[in-house]
């Protein structure tokens, strides 16, 4: 498995193959005994068994129910049995409707009329409607504001990636966080490679010192144009508002630009096995051939962690690129690259390597989008509290340096971006007409501060 070549939705079902039950240690690292990096019991390491303990019935609901929040619906039904879905919210009603006919044709559930909630205040009414748990799968700026929501009524949630676009978001997303961990609550977040037995294992690994101390990193999600929506002569009747919204993933205030809403993976991973404090961001990004919406579609980012630390960031949404999707961590012994799964010495030799065939073998269950769902209901069912929402947080805040300091051609510290008062949320949410004009793609030298405020 050492080419990751492989188109976006493609990656979604390759990766599901992956695991991580069998380890292949080829040799002793070199220059004698391993220092690690954090003792056992500093770090989290999920407990992936195929399916989530027997229980009691959970009710759950979900809020967004476009193509992530329907699979994220499905990878829970295949984790555990006795999930009850309680309700549906989405802003608008065809999405919904398509959900209710996967949900009775593949499952046989039935989901009542008046469970159904359209609007932008459907998340309330699917939160109110006596669930224990919800699926937060809309466009991500909403994320913040349902998680906070969630929290306060004491829903356990599952956060898709990323749960928060801009400073303002972060500070919430990191100050519920705080909040479900004092109420109790299981929080989990749609990074799904926490929950990926190859990349769990490279962590222990790494923790454990086989790479020594940390030198640096670099990480890609390269790979095609996504998916785009128009009006044309079959949308006419679409307001500004809907066209962005059914748009979401093309425009910066609602998806965070591709860096933070698909990037954040890579990224997310370099933070999570390094466990690094990021100092700054130095990047830039242009805009050549998207075709919708007002952002970027290629960045290249150097990041900056504590002790001069650095991990170069690249990724693009661009037909005809080569595709990577990949991490490399390096340290003062070897690195790590979950390309093919090995660590290297820093002679080129293979000091251990992940089993994907031993996983196989020992496991029915393999596929991360049905294992994080698994971790979710164990600790619901266990009444243990668990959230993961802080460090994602974090890692969402990176990417946003690195678009921020890409959009305006500025290095961007960590200090300044956490208390910044950037907000990309428009003052005014209802569907209808919009000044489309203040929707402009970034031109590195503006203020991004001004620019903003002017939404």
């Amino acid at each position: 498995m050492s080419d990751t070549k492989i188109g976006r939705r493609d990656f979604l079902s390759y990766s599901a193959v992956l695991g991580a039950a069998g380890i292949v240690g080829l040799s002793s690292c070199k220059g004698g005994g391993l220092t690690p990096l954090r003792k056992p019991g500093d770090y989290y390491v999920p407990e992936l068994t195929d399916k989530a303990d027997a229980g009691r019935e959970l009710k759950v609901g979900l809020v967004g129910c476009g193509g992530r929040g329907r699979g994220a619906l499905n990878d829970l039904l295949a984790a555990s049995d006795s999930i009850k879905v309680v309700a549906l919210g989405d802003t608008f009603s065809d999405p919904i409707e398509k959900e209710r006919e996967e949900l009775l044709e593949n499952h046989r559930i039935k989901v009542d009329d008046d469970k159904c909630f359209v609007g932008f205040d459907a998340y309330k009414k699917v939160i109110d409607s006596g669930v224990d748990m919800v699926i937060l799968a809309t466009p991500p700026c909403f994320r913040p504001e349902h998680f906070s929501y969630a929290t306060s009524k004491g829903v356990h949630s599952f956060l898709e990636k990323p749960i928060a676009v801009d400073p303002a978001g972060y500070r919430l997303a990191v100050a519920t966080a705080k909040q479900a961990e004092a109420k109790g609550l299981s929080v989990v977040t749609g990074t799904q490679r926490h929950h990926q037995r190859c990349y769990v294992e490279a962590f222990k690994k790494i923790q454990e010192g086989y790479i020594g101390e940390i030198r640096g990193g670099n990480v890609y999600w390269n790979q095609g144009a996504l998916w785009f929506r128009e009006r044309g002569t079959q949308h006419r009747d679409w307001s500004d508002m809907e066209l962005m919204i059914r748009d979401w993933v093309n425009w910066e205030w609602l998806s965070g630009d591709h860096i933070v809403e698909q990037h954040v993976h890579n990224i997310d991973v370099f933070l999570w096995m390094t466990g690094l404090k990021l100092v700054k961001a130095t990047g830039f990004g242009a805009r050549h051939r998207r075709y919708t919406g007002d952002q970027f579609d290629q960045f290249s980012v150097d990041f900056e962690f504590e002790n001069g630390i650095h991990l170069h960031s690249m990724c693009c949404q661009i037909d005809g690129f080569d595709t990577e999707i990949r991490e490399i961590i390096h340290g003062s012994k070897g690195s790590w690259d979950s390309a093919t799964g090995e660590i290297k010495d820093l002679d080129g030799n293979v000091i251990w390597k992940f089993d994907y065939d031993a996983e196989d073998a020992s496991h029915s269950q393999t596929n991360p989008y049905v294992l994080e769902h698994v971790d979710w209901v164990n600790h619901i069912r266990r009444g243990e509290t668990h959230v993961e929402a802080e460090l994602t947080a974090m890692s969402c805040m990176a990417a946003i340096m690195g678009r921020e300091s890409a959009y305006s051609g500025k290095e961007v510290l960590w200090d300044d971006m956490v208390a910044s008062d950037l907000c990309l949320m428009p003052e005014k949410l209802a569907m209808g007409p919009m000044d489309m004009s203040k929707f402009k793609v970034p031109v590195p030298g503006e203020d991004r501060e001004k620019v903003s405020q002017s939404l």
